[in-house]
């Protein structure tokens, strides 16, 4: 039996699936923060919780008639997709490498963008519907800010989606223990989500009641007021960009791997945004809930919470736990800074984590190696009362940003 949840000390609505003492002391101040806050209903912390940018990452804020923004994350919509294919492990190819390299030419990573659009979309006649109307959609933006560089602005958009970026975004190849290859993604909206969220939260911030916060990154929106509709208004364009921007992503890569194995078929993929905001009703009231680093786990939702680089992943089935808003981690988590990571380990250290990985081993990606985060299966175990373990993944190839 789970000895989670536990309280917060000095807070009378917060709860926690991690063990105070073990929190870095920012993050316990940022969650002390949010709880604080007069507008918050509850807060609940997920076992991969640590410091982000004013709310934690890692945690589920319900609040009554407002929002704030960096509850939900600067990356809107950021999230996982995970599909499961009819192969057995044995029947990939031995050339991993090339497998990677053919993958990587149809999704650019890090500061890589198309020309164009992703000619994966003229493929798939439903993604050219979507990416026709997330265009369309793009016209009707709300963050004032934009029309100054409007035209560049959609170019950068369209010529991302279907793209992975950088940090902790990748595509991952790998085995589960139910003898099944599977292909996992994450990533999210991409340059575009991250500057409607910073220009929502500097509007956010020069709000009147929003003056005199203890932390001004707290700034939040009122219901019924025009800012918080235009918000709303962009953050929901956002998620759906995040959201056709992953499946682009995996249309190509099973395109891909379509024509380099022979009889190869996909599952309905499993989706999962884990920044983001719905409208949900918790305890007869109404609330506005923003998963930061969390997804939702309600009884029987499938998700997908992955490990660090080269740790593979857990797919999981919701239990609707109400105690944690029906919600579940996002992954490992964080245990030490990018900074931390680069000046503590070298390009041996990496090497020797992901020993049997196909994936890069140099410089550029040592902050993402796996002592950096937190142990996967101890979070899962964390949770057990939140969500039930459906599948074990076991990574075979990475590629990140």
């Amino acid at each position: 039996m789970s000895i989670y949840p536990v309280p917060l000390s000095g807070t009378v609505n917060t709860l926690m699936w991690a063990d105070e003492t073990g929190i870095e002391e920012p993050a316990i101040r940022q969650l002390r923060n949010v709880s604080a806050l007069p507008w918050t209903h509850g807060l609940r912390v997920m076992p991969d919780v640590h410091y982000g940018k004013g709310a934690t990452v890692g945690s589920v804020i319900a609040m009554h008639q407002a929002v704030a923004p960096a509850a939900v994350g600067v990356d809107i919509g950021c999230g996982m997709t995970a599909v499961r294919t009819n192969l057995s492990p044995d029947r990939l190819p031995d050339d991993l490498g090339r497998l990677r390299r053919t993958i990587e030419r149809g999704v650019p990573v890090g500061n890589g963008a198309h020309k164009d659009h992703s000619p994966t979309i003229d493929r798939h006649g439903r993604l050219k519907r979507r990416f026709k109307e997330m265009r369309e959609g793009f016209e009707s933006l709300q963050a004032r800010r934009l029309a100054r560089s409007f035209g560049r602005l959609e170019t950068k958009a369209v010529n991302q989606i279907g793209t992975l970026g950088g940090g902790n975004h990748f595509i991952e190849l790998c085995a589960g223990d139910d003898d099944r290859i599977w292909v996992t993604l994450h990533s999210g909206s991409r340059g575009i989500g991250n500057r409607l969220a910073q220009e929502h939260m500097e509007v956010a911030q020069s709000l009147t009641h929003n003056k005199g916060l203890v932390d001004r990154d707290l700034a939040v929106f009122l219901s019924h007021t025009p800012q918080m509709e235009a918000y709303l208004h962009d953050l929901w364009w956002a998620q759906s960009y995040a959201l056709l921007n992953r499946d682009v992503m995996l249309a190509s890569i099973c395109d891909d791997l379509s024509r380099h194995i022979p009889r190869i078929a996909f599952e309905d993929p499993i989706r999962c945004h884990h920044n983001y905001v719905a409208v949900e009703t918790y305890d007869d009231l109404e609330l506005i809930i923003t998963r930061k680093g969390a997804i939702r786990a309600g009884k029987g939702d499938l998700g997908v919470i992955p490990g660090s680089m080269g740790t593979g992943s857990y797919i999981v089935r919701g239990l609707g736990n109400p105690a944690s808003y029906e919600s579940a981690s996002h992954g490992a988590g964080r245990r030490m800074s990018r900074s931390q990571a680069k000046q503590r380990f070298t390009t041996e250290d990496l090497a020797e984590q992901t020993r049997g990985i196909e994936c890069r081993k140099d410089p550029g990606v040592i902050d993402e190696i796996p002592a950096a985060y937190k142990n996967i299966d101890e979070v899962i175990r964390a949770q057990s009362d939140l969500v039930e373990v459906v599948a074990r993944l076991r990574t075979l190839l990475c590629i990140k940003g």
